[in-house]
């Protein structure tokens, strides 16, 4: 398994050209991220990365599906941090609320060794995991920084997937569930 790709990615041995994520309340569909997209991303990642001094960046979905990541990994599920990095960022929406607020836009949980700073960035969240070799200061700094950036390439991600959607022109339109089912059956 390629680390740092989403699981369907991985399921195409790591090759995707485009990742798609379902988000029916936002988007009312897909979007799709072309890999020039994506290399982008992850540039931009690796940057926030070497600016904080961070040890590892990951951009996530809010329904928790991991879209990117850079850094130092080691043994370090990121399957699991992204899912409740995006059940921490839910629940403490719903504490918002009660308070009168829409959300929280960034969080911070402080650890003895490590940290987790995550930053709300319309649909996605950048997660930044630092140590000793950064400070909570620098790491929001750098992170709101970048977050507009990223705001700004989705947006265009977002567009760009509305006018495919409109031409009917999303990959995968076109294969039906036998062709799926076929790459999974004995030939």
């Amino acid at each position: 398994m390629h680390r740092g790709l989403t699981p369907f990615a991985n399921w195409l041995g790591g090759a995707a050209p485009f990742f798609t994520f379902l988000n029916p309340v936002r988007l009312a569909g897909r979007i799709v991220i072309l890999e020039a997209q994506f290399h982008h991303i992850k540039a931009l990642l690796a940057r926030l990365r070497l600016d904080s001094s961070a040890r590892l960046v990951v951009l996530v979905d809010k329904d928790g599906q991991q879209i990117a990541v850079h850094g130092e990994l080691g043994d370090l599920d990121t399957t699991s941090l992204a899912s409740l990095a995006a059940g921490n960022v839910a629940a403490t929406g719903g504490m918002a609320k009660l308070i009168g607020e829409s959300e929280f836009p960034t969080l911070s949980h402080e650890g003895e060794k490590e940290s987790i700073h995550i930053c709300v960035i319309g649909r996605v969240l950048l997660l930044v995991v630092f140590d000793d070799r950064s400070s909570l200061g620098l790491v929001k700094l750098r992170s709101k920084q970048l977050s507009h950036e990223l705001a700004r390439v989705f947006a265009e991600i977002e567009q760009e997937s509305a006018a495919a959607r409109a031409n009917s022109s999303l990959p995968f339109n076109g294969i039906t569930d036998e062709e799926i089912d076929s790459l999974f059956s004995p030939a």
